[in-house]
């Protein structure tokens, strides 16, 4: 028995190495079909890329749900709990439902070992969770599998599905280059892994030099290619609470568009959402009022979300997702003052990212703190590289919380940045709070 309880199977799994070698894909492959080949048979849309990926994942999801299909999205990381991960209709799974999808897996590893002749053979921790999204999609007969990447995507163990119906790639940007490479094109042909032949991709087209990669690479496959620019849409009114945009469709007609954020750029992730209705079979068989209110009501925690009055959180962690996060803050409409609340992880470009907000120039003050993760940045580390700024340190993120919200005016703004997981932390926090 390899957990009785949720909690048990939640801290089996978070035990699990984060960074390790990965498995061959031939390995995940030959788990799925110890597990029946839960994947086969269903509609699977693939989402790759740099920045965007959960969110593009996201508004598929609500538009694909408000034309009457079942959806099943497996994304990563998780912002406070692990069943995140895994949503169904947009609604995490239940908590019986998980453990249960963690011991059908792992009640199934030595059947694979056996297959594989590894007898040492152990899923990684992001691929027991694939393994185990897949099973709990097929438990749940889901009508489409929404799939993002966890890193990468020619080796990531999301790849190991053969028959998608439709590939995306998302913003391309320089992230993770130790493993994916260290230019744009290099990280750009590692996310045109996922593509397979004669299956269309929606890809961003925004980097010339990313989208001539991922074109290449669809053109060797014989596939339909679509990309989408930032001319392909049309801004008419941006508040720190709405964005409304347009954009002509290829089966909708021009349609005006609306989506509840602050966070400008949702418009370029919904377009590209758009796109990939148009891809589809069942998408032609939307109407224009289903896409509109698919968007609209989709939600998509950590990206520009406002958790207290005044107070927005967004998952910003690289250099482009803070340049388009500053985009996002000057047209916040704040009538007073802007405070930043900054941690970021070592493997990250930490002082690029500062060096962009600090050149901004939209916020007073800052307020740095640690993240309860082994791979955070020290607060003093940080606090060095906001020189010339007036910035303020603090041991974790509760006490700088604290500190900033003690200083601010109703008409004042704060904002917190440079991390998923001290995004995940912050809103903790604030869930804690508001159920003592």
């Amino acid at each position: 028995m390899w957990a009785d309880t949720y909690k048990e199977a939640e801290r089996y799994i978070l035990e699990l190495p984060k960074v390790t070698a990965k498995n061959s894909l031939e390995d995940t492959r030959l788990f799925l079909k110890a597990l029946g080949s839960p994947e086969e048979g269903k509609k699977i849309i693939h989402v790759a890329g740099t920045n965007g990926k959960g969110s593009v994942c996201a508004y598929l999801c609500s538009i694909l749900k408000k034309g009457g299909y079942r959806t099943g999205l497996f994304t990563s990381p998780h912002l406070v709990e692990i069943r995140e991960r895994f949503r169904i209709d947009g609604i995490p799974v239940t908590e019986e439902r998980f453990l249960w999808g963690f011991r059908y897996v792992m009640e199934r590893l030595g059947k694979m070992r056996e297959a594989s002749g590894k007898p040492e053979y152990h899923p990684t921790f992001f691929e027991l969770l694939f393994l185990m999204g897949i099973v709990i999609f097929r438990e749940e007969k889901t009508d489409f599998l929404i799939l993002e990447t966890g890193m990468g995507g020619r080796l990531d163990a999301t790849n190991a599905v053969k028959s998608p119906v439709l590939t995306v790639i998302t913003s391309i940007g320089l992230d993770h280059m130790e493993y994916l490479g260290h230019t744009v094109e290099e990280i750009a042909g590692e996310k045109a892994g996922i593509l397979k032949p004669g299956v269309p991709v929606v890809f961003c087209g925004k980097r010339k030099n990313a989208a001539a990669v991922i074109e290449k690479r669809a053109q060797m496959l014989e596939n339909r290619a679509v990309g989408v620019k930032e001319g392909d849409f049309f801004y008419s009114k941006l508040t720190n609470k709405s964005i409304d945009f347009s954009m002509h469709s290829r089966y909708y007609g021009y349609i005006r568009l609306k989506l509840a954020t602050g966070a400008i750029y949702q418009a370029e992730n919904a377009a590209i959402a758009v796109r990939c209705m148009e891809q589809i079979p069942e998408g032609r068989y939307l109407t224009g009022s289903q896409i509109r209110e698919g968007l609209e009501e989709a939600f998509w925690e950590g990206r520009m979300e406002e958790i207290l009055p005044g107070v927005y959180v967004d998952g910003a962690h690289n250099e482009d997702g803070i340049r388009a996060f500053v985009r996002s803050v000057e047209a916040d409409g704040c009538m007073g003052s802007r405070y930043l609340l900054f941690s970021a992880v070592s493997d990250k470009d930490y002082r690029g990212m500062i060096d962009i907000l600090k050149n901004s120039g939209l916020f007073q003050e800052a307020a740095v703190a640690g993240i309860h993760n082994i791979r955070g940045v020290e607060p003093e580390m940080l606090k060095q590289h906001f020189n010339g700024m007036k910035c303020a340190f603090a041991a974790d993120a509760q006490q700088a919380l604290n500190d900033l919200l003690a200083k601010k005016k109703e008409e004042d703004f704060i904002y917190i940045a440079g991390s998923l997981y001290f995004a995940g932390e912050v809103k903790a926090l604030v869930r804690r709070k508001s159920d003592d």
